[in-house]
């Protein structure tokens, strides 16, 4: 096994995929809004966008971690790499030919969100499949690095095209991408596992099973959507709050941009540290936004926000190589597609409840209450999980030694 996951070709062009079709959309964001509002000048019109690309994804997640257990996910992949290619340029030339229609970006988001649900739960088992088990949070956190730093430069990649030759070119970009992933996906050998089914409704359930039976997963889920409910309601009350009291939208900016860089720093440090109890380290880190919620609420100087929300932000970033890597490493392979749509299913589908309930709240008491709320909720449901024995006892997997059997996954409870 070579010393670097970098030295295997299988991992190399799963990297190099995943870079690319990364970057190109990480500058898609500020372009789709910009388009929509300058298409329509209308928030609802880019609110009907957003919601046609975010509602089919998490309804069919489950099923597309169905359909990644039952077939080769390197085929999946590269169907819905080209499914979005598809989709983002359609959305791209629609731009640029002048007369854009938000019906039809609005149709192109939802083929994207569709995708986006078969592809999802795709990348856990093509991970493990291609690096050895020494390897896997090296990997993994190469993996996050590369999209804490994308993360960091593609609003400004965005900005920067919408400006000079317009939004057009962003979703082009973003097309390239998903094409040169889909691409390199080609060349990429993995072995196919046999997984035994029988209907898509008893596949649904066992992947259901697998996920009630390990209770540091289940419960970690819990605490994972609430952050992610959390999240959203600092997304949506945030802003004005931050922009009114703290000197206009660079204020702004420079809190994004700093969460960003803690984003980055998170991934490449999971990328060395080896945690003896990782779900137990990564849950408290996770614990850690709860700092920023309570000093927006109580408005605390704008230096002490910005500082504790790069904080908690490198909990984040350190979180996904981590939490990535332990569950590659406990869930049998033949269900692993299943029960990772189950948490991508969790964590998206508890953002529309805070962006829903933050703004109702915020007119009917202040936008503070909700935001202390929001920082009692995570620090309540992180520091609960962490107190659970099977998280607790929860113990990273030995690194095998070169020549020898790999070890068994982890005790599920």
């Amino acid at each position: 096994m070579p010393s670097h996951p970098l030295r295997t070709r299988a991992f190399v062009l799963l990297f190099a995929g995943q870079t690319l079709s990364l970057a190109g959309d990480a500058a898609v964001p500020v372009a789709l809004t910009l388009a929509v509002y300058g298409a329509t000048g209308s928030s609802a019109a880019l609110a009907l966008v957003l919601t046609c690309a975010l509602i089919p994804q998490v309804l069919l997640l489950p099923l597309g971690g169905v359909v990644g257990d039952r077939f080769d996910p390197r085929t999946v992949a590269v169907a819905t790499n080209v499914a979005r290619a598809a989709g983002q340029t359609f959305v791209g030339l629609e731009l640029l030919g002048g007369q854009p229609h938000v019906w039809q970006i609005a149709a192109a988001e939802a083929v994207g969100g569709i995708a986006g649900a078969f592809s999802m739960p795709t990348t856990s088992p093509l991970v493990r499949a291609v690096v050895g088990p020494s390897h896997l949070m090296r990997a993994n956190a190469l993996i996050a690095s590369v999209r804490g730093a994308v993360r960091l430069g593609g609003p400004a990649l965005g900005g920067t095209l919408v400006l000079t030759v317009g939004p057009g070119w962003a979703f082009l970009l973003d097309g390239a991408g998903f094409t040169a992933c889909a691409a390199l996906l080609v060349a990429v050998r993995v072995p196919r596992v046999r997984v035994p089914h029988s209907s898509v409704l008893g596949d649904l359930k066992e992947g259901w099973s697998e996920v009630r039976a390990r209770d540091w997963y289940w419960s970690t889920l819990i605490a994972h959507g609430v952050w992610n409910g959390a999240a959203a309601v600092l997304a949506t009350l945030g802003p004005s709050m931050i922009v009114g009291e703290h000197g206009g939208r660079g204020a702004w900016v420079t809190l994004v941009q700093t969460g960003a860089v803690g984003i980055l720093v998170g991934s490449l440090l999971a990328g060395r540290a080896r945690p003896r109890r990782p779900v137990l380290a990564s849950t408290l880190g996770l614990a850690l936004y709860a700092l920023p919620l309570a000093l927006l609420a109580a408005s605390a100087p704008f230096w002490a926000t910005v500082a504790s929300y790069g904080a908690a932000l490198v909990g984040l970033g350190y979180l996904g190589p981590v939490w990535d890597t332990s569950v590659m490493s406990a869930v049998p392979e033949q269900v692993l597609a299943r029960v990772t749509s189950y948490d991508w299913l969790i964590s998206i589908a508890a953002m529309p409840l805070g962006y829903a309930l933050a703004p109702l709240a915020a007119s009917a008491v202040g936008p503070e209450i909700p935001l202390a709320v929001a920082s009692a909720a995570v620090l309540t449901a992180c520091l609960t999980t962490a107190a659970l024995p099977g998280v607790r006892r929860f113990e990273a997997a030995p690194a095998p030694v070169p020549g020898s059997t790999p070890p068994t996954a982890p005790a599920s409870s």
